[in-house]
């Protein structure tokens, strides 16, 4: 799937690290699982994308959100996966995340196989998503007025 026309744009900003991992990263799910849509927030203090084979963030399986150094990897219901041979961050209910800084050191194997089992969760949550074998779109949801970014020295 191509990226939304914006993408690009809203990723400038972002050390060309940071811009290539995020491009890997996505590449890395649109590949895996072509039938998923990518929703796109430009939010205050960061980009995120979520995948989803609907376009709703309810069904999303996982997500990607960037920082000026780094690039979170998430899934929205990670607390519930079963199978994690890597440890993942965070203290909610559900959203689990790996901090990623280099793509020559992101666990692909181990999180391609947790990919396939929050794409499983969705699609028990929402037995509809199992059915979906349209080719998926990528989709601005929502662009933030003011921006915190990196290589700005104010707020965009």
């Amino acid at each position: 799937m191509k990226p939304h026309p914006q993408f690009k744009e809203f990723i400038a900003a972002y050390d060309k690290n940071v811009q290539e991992l995020t491009i890997a990263l996505r590449n890395f799910i649109t590949d895996l699982v072509p039938e998923a849509n990518e929703l796109i927030w430009d939010n205050y203090n960061a980009v995120a994308m979520a995948y989803s084979k609907s376009e709703k963030l309810k069904d999303a399986f996982c997500h990607i959100a960037v920082y000026s150094k780094y690039v979170n990897f998430g899934f929205n219901r990670g607390a519930e996966l079963t199978k994690t041979p890597i440890t993942l961050n965070g203290k909610g209910k559900l959203i689990r995340h790996i901090k990623v800084k280099d793509i020559h050191t992101f666990p692909r194997t181990e999180i391609e196989s947790m990919i396939w089992e929050a794409v499983a969760i969705s699609e028990k949550l929402n037995p509809n998503l199992a059915h979906k074998n349209t080719k998926g779109q990528s989709i601005v949801m929502s662009i933030s007025e003011k921006k915190v970014r990196p290589n700005t020295n104010t707020n965009q």
